[in-house]
């Protein structure tokens, strides 16, 4: 029944995980480690989920923390893109659809405390109520925080307009 009711509830909701995790992390690899993670520490606290309608809030929350967790333990080693060698530099190519990589690059460029809300309300439909509560704000630093996400986005964007890296 335990098994059931877990896989039920993840089957559902991995996509959101992995989907929230690799916005979190900015890195596939890392956002599987953390997924992973996360749902490790699910199924050992699953007695503890009563309402099966809050569920995705719950497991998004976990996911955020493992994300913290993750980057509090981990040293993570740098590169020094000047110095790449052709087999390494093609690790940073472009994607085909262009206009989407430009977008993604700009929300990566935003601050945590902007690109997070911004993600949970754009990507994964939260409301702005449901988003305080996920990460532990009031209601209006949300709608701060996004209204501010949203002004930095375009500065971004308007700035590699500007500057020629779009067209």
């Amino acid at each position: 029944m335990r098994k059931r009711r877990f896989e039920a509830l993840v089957g559902m909701l991995h996509p959101d995980m992995y989907r929230y995790a690799v916005w979190l992390s900015r890195d596939p690899a890392v956002a599987e480690d953390v997924v992973q993670e996360a749902l490790l520490r699910a199924w050992k606290s699953l007695d503890s989920l009563r309402d099966t309608d809050a569920a995705k809030p719950w497991l998004l929350t976990i996911v955020r923390r493992e994300n913290a967790r993750y980057f509090e333990r981990k040293r993570l080693e740098t590169v020094d893109i000047d110095n790449l060698t052709p087999a390494q530099s093609a690790m940073l190519a472009d994607d085909d659809d262009e206009e989407m990589h430009e977008v993604r690059q700009a929300i990566f460029r935003l601050e945590d405390d902007y690109r997070e809300p911004l993600v949970l309300q754009v990507l994964l439909g939260y409301s702005t109520a449901e988003i305080a509560t996920l990460i532990g704000i009031r209601h209006g630093a949300v709608l701060t925080r996004l209204h501010r996400a949203r002004h930095k986005l375009k500065a971004l964007y308007d700035e590699d307009a500007q500057s020629g890296t779009r067209q």
